[in-house]
């Protein structure tokens, strides 16, 4: 029996290892592309132009991140960014949430087809065309609230924020309403802070699309003093604008240089956030994921 569990043992020692393997050549492939543009941000015009850059700095400078500091579309975009990142996430977590809760009572009539109607924006839509003539008749045009209104609500957060509802006892609800708690009191006070975790995660699934959102600002806003950051980098990395009218470039600054820089600068903010929120991760996701 003692030489069966050895064997068990050694067996998956080896996992464990070819597990662990696996798992640091992933972390490599992940990190070092990032290494690589953080030290190729900071580091002299030569080394870059000569390719010497792998992930550490050469000839280390800031350069590459003072020429966006005093760049007022770059200024104004990312304050932009922030705002309408931030009007964003508050708007579809409280929608979302109070959506979510009546659909969480198995009791509230008509559950079953409304479920089904939101089930069905999952995999059908009235298409782009459709939306933009709404959201203009609707005289949300040049506005952020065009896309924010637009994607208020997306289903498959909804359902994550119903299953978290159904993972709170339903004994306690019983309680408060025996208490004399009306269905605002006991949404605001037993429901919202018991699914905490859930909002969290799904408060930074919504941070994520919306930092990283430009389709839609490109759509609807026609002011370039609306702009969010996303345009603006969108414009120095694939359309090369900012380099044509900037003639210290390759003299100077090298523009794969500047680029990394702005890559990095908008990194930052979801960096900042991710730790904050990371611990109530894995905990409503899968409280939202599966009922309890």
């Amino acid at each position: 029996m003692k030489e069966i569990k050895m064997k068990k043992k050694k067996r998956f020692d080896y996992i464990d290892v070819i597990a662990h393997i696996v798992l640091i050549l992933f972390s490599a492939c992940i990190l070092y592309p990032m290494l690589h543009v953080l030290a190729v941000s900071f580091s002299g015009v030569l080394p870059i132009l000569q390719n010497r850059v792998t992930i550490f700095p050469i000839d280390f400078t800031f350069e590459n991140y003072t020429f966006f500091m005093e760049h007022s579309e770059f200024i104004s975009g990312f304050v932009n960014q922030v705002w309408y990142t931030i009007e964003g996430v508050a708007a579809n977590l409280f929608f979302t949430a109070l959506m979510a809760y009546p659909l969480s009572k198995m009791r509230l009539i008509g559950r079953k087809w409304i479920m089904r109607l939101c089930v069905f924006t999952m995999y059908f839509s009235g298409g782009l065309i459709p939306l933009y003539m709404q959201i203009r008749n609707m005289g949300l045009g040049n506005s952020e609230w065009a896309w924010i209104f637009g994607g208020l609500i997306a289903t498959y957060y909804l359902i994550i924020m119903i299953n978290g509802y159904q993972a709170i006892p339903e004994s306690l609800y019983e309680a408060a309403y025996l208490d004399g708690a009306s269905d605002f009191q006991v949404f605001f006070m037993i429901a919202l802070p018991l699914t905490k975790a859930t909002l969290a995660s799904l408060g930074l699934f919504f941070f994520i699309n919306h930092w990283n959102s430009w389709y839609s600002a490109m759509l609807y806003l026609d002011d370039p003093a609306k702009f969010p950051l996303q345009l603006f980098m969108r414009s120095v990395l694939i359309e090369d604008e900012l380099m044509k009218n900037t003639p210290e470039f390759s003299q100077e600054i090298a523009p794969i240089g500047v680029k990394n820089s702005l890559i990095v600068l908008s990194m930052i903010p979801v960096m900042v956030v991710y730790p904050f929120v990371q611990k109530y991760f894995v905990t409503g996701v899968m409280m939202g994921s599966v009922k309890g």
